[in-house]
């Protein structure tokens, strides 16, 4: 009896829903939304001409720019942001825009598919503070 309250209790807990401005024919950034999916997000997606518009919108300076933004709860995020990241930053709701991954690193989610043959480029996770330079949040190596 106590398991199935948990259970109902478990699958009313409403899955954070991520929104996301990209570009239609990138296929790095279907990738992501696919790994944001598969780690318990759910994700609405937006196919846009000009993702940088969506980017400045949300705060995101131009030189932390990527292929895709997204917001959640509040927060910015910009480019391959790993799930467990995200989770981290709506835990500790520090003040800030968000996190950004610049440019596109491959072995960052979304950029770890087949074609790149295992290899994984070390990156960083930025959090972006209006007003400060970006500090590492996280850093992958």
């Amino acid at each position: 009896m106590v398991a199935a309250v948990v259970l109902l209790m478990a699958c009313a807990v409403e899955k954070p829903t991520i929104e996301v401005w990209k570009s239609a024919s990138c296929g790095c950034c279907i990738e992501w939304v696919r790994h944001l999916q598969d780690n318990g997000f759910r994700v609405r997606t937006h196919d846009v001409d000009d993702p940088a518009l969506y980017r400045a919108k949300h705060g995101i300076p131009e030189h932390l720019g990527s292929c895709h933004t997204a917001a959640i709860a509040g927060y910015a995020l910009e480019g391959h942001v790993p799930p467990s990241e995200i989770r981290r930053l709506l835990s500790e709701r520090p003040a800030a825009i968000g996190l950004a991954v610049p440019a596109m690193p491959i072995g960052s989610p979304g950029m770890d598919g087949p074609e790149y043959g295992g290899r994984k480029d070390p990156y960083d996770v930025l959090l972006v503070v209006r007003g400060f330079e970006p500090r590492i949040f996280q850093s992958y190596r």
